[in-house]
């Protein structure tokens, strides 16, 4: 029998999760492209039902996928960190990894979204809560193993019972369950990702990842995940059929059924529902299972994203956003209007700006494929330089 496809301790890599990575680093670039340059997203939101197309709406719903599954790997990640650490190096670095992360959402990566020099809005969003989840691992990890299963599944399975209760302008609430934007002196606070359930899916993930140590049965590992990833399917199906419980509301009925497919599939991501996340994390889990031993060049192309994921994911915003600023000054609208004091999707003065769905492809495709040499340099660097602690950091 097969004991295990997984390198030995020490070894650089999994191969199948960096895909998986990879895989979430691409698909989220398309989001953020067309947040930026299509047309119709300064009219409507691409889930509005009764606004958007098909095309429109599955091009924003596949994207859905990216935030629970980067999430869960970095759960993964960091039990496989542990490996090599003792439990309290392991503490210490999930803490200051957080800490990191919070800083640079709150500065650079805001400044990525807006190019506002005076801060008017700061955000807080996927890398916010990544880095908060975190700091939450920094102390779960102390618990036994049923004990993160148990707090995870209750923050992922119960918190839609949160979503009637209320607190008008409070910023701890905001934060953990409620989303919003709060009035903090001349800026904006928006919070776009509260933290709860986003500290479960990271801790999952963490319980998930024992699932991926060097003694453990590779042919049971990939039966695992497969079942846990088809159960959640078969969960999100039949719980969302009887449409009482698991999202902020239930879904609407309309007169098409294209419309009632798109209202079926679309479920609260601010903050994630249940629903949300059975409807995400079970394909992530099925192709977890699936995927070990894929090899090719296409494979190692996209991996190499999953390798320099944070990396890749500063760089990708700056590179979007310059792109939107050629775009408007070829269009012939003036360049400071790619400077947002609001979300992007609210700017009105940029109505009439943008391209149509195949060009959005375009530029996402053009992005990603020219944001590789940079992506393969920084993964060559890490590689020949891990005597460098920063790095682990990027």
């Amino acid at each position: 029998m097969q004991t295990t496809t997984l390198p030995k301790l020490g070894a650089p890599r999994i191969q199948s999760l960096d895909l998986l990575k990879g895989i979430v680093m691409v698909v989220m670039t398309l989001d953020h492209v067309r947040d930026f340059v299509h047309a119709d997203s300064f009219y409507f939101s691409p889930t509005d039902i009764e606004k958007t197309t098909l095309p429109i709406f599955f091009t924003r719903w596949f994207t859905h996928f990216c935030a629970p599954t980067f999430s869960l790997l970095a759960g993964a990640s960091a039990f496989l960190i542990g490996l090599r650490k003792s439990k309290p190096a392991l503490s210490g670095f999930l803490l200051k990894r957080g800490i990191w992360l919070i800083v640079l959402e709150i500065t650079i990566l805001t400044f990525a979204w807006f190019f506002d020099i005076d801060f008017h809005i700061i955000i807080l969003a996927t890398i916010w809560a990544l880095g908060w989840s975190m700091v939450y691992l920094a102390g779960a990890i102390w618990l036994p193993r049923w004990a993160i299963v148990a707090t995870s599944l209750a923050m992922i399975c119960g918190h839609n019972l949160l979503d009637g209760i209320h607190f008008e302008g409070n910023f701890l609430w905001a934060i953990l369950h409620d989303r919003g934007k709060l009035p903090l002196g001349d800026h904006l606070l928006f919070v776009a990702y509260p933290l709860i359930p986003w500290l479960g899916v990271m801790a999952l993930g963490y319980a998930l990842g024992s699932l991926y140590a060097p003694s453990y049965d590779g042919a049971h590992r990939r039966q695992m995940l497969t079942r846990l990833g088809l159960g959640a399917i078969v969960a999100f199906i039949a719980i969302n059929a009887i449409n009482i419980y698991g999202n902020m509301k239930p879904w609407p009925q309309y007169p098409t059924l294209a419309m009632n497919f798109m209202s079926f599939l679309n479920m609260e991501k601010y903050p994630p529902s249940m629903l949300y996340l059975f409807m995400t994390l079970g394909p992530a889990l099925v192709f977890m299972g699936k995927s070990e031993g894929l090899q090719g060049r296409l494979v190692g192309w996209i991996s190499t994203y999953g390798k320099v994921p944070f990396f890749y994911y500063i760089i990708h915003l700056y590179a979007i956003h310059l792109v939107g600023i050629a775009l408007v000054i070829a269009q012939g609208f003036d360049w400071h209007l790619m400077i947002f004091t609001n979300w992007i999707g609210l700017a009105e003065d940029l109505k009439g700006f943008g391209l149509g769905l195949p060009g959005t492809y375009l530029v996402w495709l053009g992005v990603v494929v020219a944001l590789y040499p940079a992506c393969r340099w920084f993964e060559q660097y890490k590689a020949a330089h891990k005597h460098h602690w920063w790095l682990s950091y990027l």
